[in-house]
């Protein structure tokens, strides 16, 4: 299992637009095979700072989700809406093993 942690920092007069873009991509990215868990996250202090937490059972489901329909749509619609490119960071989830407990 992995997880990609996507920090996104968003001009403050397109915040609105990129949560309604992101839900629409959260919605159908959680019916994705092979998706875990696909979080929309809004920091606390900085309400243009997002992060997309997205556990995925394989390198594979991760890369297969990039090809899908509704993420080319999102990242055309929100790229000019950010203040600097996204960065993704990959991780290795080592527990829990059991991926029922999410």
């Amino acid at each position: 299992m992995i997880v990609n942690c996507v920090y996104i920092n968003v001009l403050p007069e397109a915040v609105t637009l990129f949560i309604e873009a992101t839900v629409r991509n959260h919605k159908e990215s959680v019916k994705e095979p092979g998706n875990l868990r696909f979080d929309l996250i809004r920091q606390a202090d900085d309400s243009c700072r997002f992060m997309l937490y997205e556990a995925w059972e394989s390198d594979e489901a991760a890369a297969d989700h990039k090809k899908t329909a509704h993420y080319l749509k999102w990242r055309d619609e929100v790229e000019s809406l950010m203040s600097e490119p996204r960065k993704g960071v990959k991780h290795i989830i080592l527990q829990p093993l059991d991926k029922t407990r999410w």
